[in-house]
């Protein structure tokens, strides 16, 4: 806080300006987002780790493109960007279990770079994508279910939907309550 005073030397005024601009700085390093949002396609299965304690991490490319039209040749042009993306424990279970190549991905996370050596001992960095939470977009595949278990089918679902119909109604109207 400034306090009030009769006059202020040239220099108490820039060490004022140089606490409050520190003061700023330090309170916006602390205010910084690392957020990532990714639509894309998979480029490859999901590649699962199992460790010790029974935890696991899954890894998986994702491809986002990016197009836009040449302004002097009028060419369409179409850029591919690969993304790595890392789910951990019973997250990368469910998509070791219901992602495949191809599959169409919403992701969010957060950017990681990790350094690590390779065989001939040279540092190597990889950037990932952590994700926090996902939703799969492609339509279900064989083996996918909507519910986590299988029910039997009752008597009703089995019967056609035209036999299933009362049989006060006449052919296509339909029992809609509104």
């Amino acid at each position: 806080m400034i306090e009030c005073v009769e006059f202020i030397y040239p220099f108490q005024i820039e060490m004022i300006i140089k606490s409050f601009y520190i003061t700023l700085k330090e309170e916006n390093m602390s205010r910084t987002v690392n957020k990532v949002i990714l639509i894309g396609h998979l480029g490859d299965g999901v590649k699962m780790h199992y460790f010790e304690g029974g935890g696991c991490i899954g890894r998986f490319p994702i491809a986002t493109n990016e197009s836009y039209t040449n302004k002097q040749t009028g060419e369409r042009i179409t850029s591919t960007e690969w993304h790595t993306i890392v789910v951990r424990n019973k997250a990368a279970e469910t998509c070791e279990k219901y992602l495949g190549k191809g599959d169409l991905i919403y992701v969010e996370g957060r950017i990681r770079t990790r350094q690590w050596q390779d065989d001939s001992g040279n540092a190597r960095y990889s950037t990932e994508i952590l994700a926090t939470d996902f939703t799969f977009l492609s339509g279900r595949r064989e083996g996918m279910e909507a519910r986590p278990h299988k029910e039997e089918k009752t008597d009703h679902e089995s019967i056609p939907a035209k036999a299933a119909a009362t049989p006060n109604m006449k052919e296509g109207e339909e029992d809609l309550p509104f």
